[in-house]
């Protein structure tokens, strides 16, 4: 159907409902003349008179009656529709998709969402949790969470997260075989557990930094993953050296599974950020739901230009 059939069809209504052309006009915020050449032009374009007009009143014809009982239930519901759109910007409800990784969600997104939908049972939350940087307006998402992405400008990026390290870590039953690396240039000597980005079409360069000096390390080793739980678990077996985030091993080096190497060279860097669309109207319930995810204290901004695991 045509946008001019629909205004055609709210304006036979109106008149039929109002049973006259003056009040019908009133209504609309047209022109009584104006109206009239619509109802004329519906009547052409159907081949049937809709309305019988008296010097006193307006009434449906039988072919009138007949449309109403159809157009009446239909309008209703579109206006219903509409009106429940429009809750959606006071009433926190519907649904909000957001890609994430599966660090962010664990350590950031769940504590929130645990939190806040038992609050709210309208709001409904899909997560999609992937390593691979996904383009949030292509795939129809309201928002992202990624670690150092070169964020468009057209994208608000609000920091959700604290900052994070990465740590170099070994068994000791690994380091009984050899000696700790005392610089990055030492790790070409060692056995490492290697990171495939999804999104780097490559295996991970390990990003190290001291003093403002920046070093990226291509590492060897006997195996890889896509998965940093199994980076974990390979270098408590005594695999090699593993380049994860520092929380994922802290349980680790305080029960002496692990230890930690070139501490020194692993600063910390800004943590997670939500960004979406700054050009697209948001619901009630993404509006809270940023808010409820905003880091406290932290200023709006993008991440880290360093992709991180």
């Amino acid at each position: 159907m045509r946008r001019e059939e629909l205004v055609d069809l709210n304006a036979f209504l109106t008149v039929a409902e109002e049973q006259s052309f003056t009040r019908a006009a009133a209504k609309l915020g047209t022109s009584q003349s104006s109206l009239s050449h619509t109802i004329r032009r519906l009547e052409a374009r159907l081949g049937v008179r809709l309305l019988t007009r008296t010097t006193r009143n307006v009434a449906p014809t039988e072919a009138g009656e007949r449309l109403l009982r159809t157009l009446r239930p239909a309008l209703d519901s579109i206006g219903a529709e509409l009106a429940s759109l429009g809750e959606l910007r006071i009433k926190p409800a519907g649904t909000i998709r957001i890609t994430t990784s599966e660090h962010a969600t664990i350590t950031v997104l769940w504590p929130v969402l645990e939190r806040l939908l038992p609050e709210y049972p309208d709001i409904r939350v899909e997560l999609s949790i992937d390593s691979g940087l996904t383009d949030i307006v292509t795939e129809r998402f309201d928002a992202g969470v990624r670690l150092g992405e070169a964020l468009a400008k057209d994208m608000i990026a609000v920091r959700i997260g604290p900052d994070l390290r990465m740590a170099i870590v070994g068994s000791p039953a690994y380091f009984h075989e050899r000696p700790a690396p005392q610089t990055p240039h030492d790790l070409a000597e060692h056995r490492c557990i290697n990171l495939r980005m999804l999104s780097a079409a490559g295996l991970y360069a390990w990003e190290l930094e001291k003093d403002g000096r920046e070093v990226r390390v291509r590492v060897e080793g006997q195996l890889a993953f896509n998965n940093t739980q199994m980076i974990v678990r390979a270098a408590v077996a005594g695999f090699g050296l593993g380049f994860v985030m520092e929380d994922h091993v802290e349980a680790h080096l305080e029960d002496g599974r692990l230890v930690r190497v070139l501490e020194d060279w692993c600063p910390s860097f800004p943590g997670y950020h939500l960004y979406y669309p700054s050009r697209r109207e948001h619901s009630a319930a993404f509006t809270l739901l940023v808010e409820a995810l905003r880091h406290k204290g932290s200023r709006l901004g993008c991440a880290s230009s360093a992709l991180k695991p």
